[in-house]
C-alpha cells in the first residue's frame, strides 16, 4: 500500500517539530493580534503559519527544495487574497491593512517552519512582532501631530452653504479669495443642500496649508451675507 510506503518516522518527526514552531510562533504573533482587539487574532494567525508550514514541508517532503522554493510562492501569493479579505473600507478611510500585513507575516513565519529553518523563523517572528509593538508609540507620536503644518500631505476642502440665487457670486469670490492666498483650487463642486440654499465645496490642490490662513479665509467668507456657514477640513485619505 502508497500509505505504508510514504511512513517515514524520522521525517514525520520533522514535520511535527516544523508544525509546533509554527503553531507556537504564529501563536506569539496573533496573541499580539487578540491582545489588540483586531479582527485577525489568534486563531487566525495560528492557522496561517500551520497552513503555510503544512504546504511547505510536503513539498520539501515530496519534491525536495526546489518543489519547497515553488510553493512558497504559491503561499505568498495566496496569502495576499487572505489579507484582502481583512482589508475594509469605511467612509473613505481604508482600514485592516496592518492586520493583512500580520497575516502576511505569519505566513513568512509558518513557511520558514515548514522549510526547517526554526531559528529564521523565530527571527522573523521577533521582527513582526517588534513592528507591531516597538513600533506603536511613533506611530502614536506622528498620528498626534496637526494635520495643518507643512510637513503633513492631505487634501484640504472648503465647505460653504449658501443661497441658491447668490451662487455664482459666492463661487466668485471664493475661487478670487482663494488665488490671492495662494491656495488654488483642484476642484470645485456644488450640490443641493435645502430648497434655498446650495452647498461649495472647493478643494485645495496644495497638499500643505496655514491652518491660520484657511482660518482667517472662512472669516471672511462668513462676513459676506449669502454664505450660511463656512469651515474647512483636511483628510488624510486619498
Amino acid at each position: 500500500m502508497e500509505i505504508l510506503n510514504n511512513v517515514n518516522l524520522a521525517s514525520l518527526a520533522d514535520t511535527v517539530i516544523s508544525l509546533t514552531a509554527a503553531f507556537i510562533l504564529g501563536g506569539a504573533i496573533g496573541l499580539e493580534r487578540q491582545y489588540r482587539q483586531r479582527t485577525a487574532g489568534l486563531r487566525t494567525n495560528v492557522l496561517v503559519a500551520l497552513g503555510a508550514a503544512v504546504f511547505v514541508d510536503m513539498a520539501n517532503r515530496m519534491g525536495g527544495h526546489e518543489g519547497a522554493v515553488h510553493v512558497v510562492a504559491y503561499v505568498v501569493s495566496g496569502v495576499g487574497f487572505l489579507g484582502a479579505g481583512v482589508i475594509m473600507r469605511e467612509e473613505g478611510n481604508v482600514r485592516g491593512i496592518n492586520t493583512a500585513a500580520t497575516l502576511w507575516g505569519s505566513a513568512a513565519v509558518g513557511a520558514a517552519a515548514g522549510a526547517d529553518l526554526i531559528l529564521e523563523a523565530i527571527v522573523a517572528t521577533v521582527f513582526v512582532l517588534a513592528a507591531n509593538t516597538l513600533l506603536r508609540p511613533v506611530v502614536n507620536t506622528i498620528n498626534r501631530k496637526p494635520l495643518d503644518v507643512p510637513s503633513v500631505e492631505v487634501t484640504n476642502t472648503l465647505h460653504l452653504i449658501v443661497d441658491s440665487e447668490h451662487q455664482k457670486a459666492v463661487l466668485t469670490a471664493v475661487t478670487d479669495m482663494l488665488e490671492q492666498s495662494r491656495y488654488p483650487t483642484h476642484d470645485l463642486e456644488v450640490r443641493p443642500f435645502t430648497e434655498d440654499e446650495v452647498e461649495i465645496e472647493a478643494t485645495l490642490a496644495a497638499t500643505s496649508v496655514d491652518g491660520d490662513e484657511l482660518d482667517a479665509l472662512i472669516a471672511r467668507l462668513l462676513a459676506l451675507p449669502p454664505v450660511k456657514q463656512a469651515f474647512w477640513s483636511p483628510s488624510t485619505t486619498d
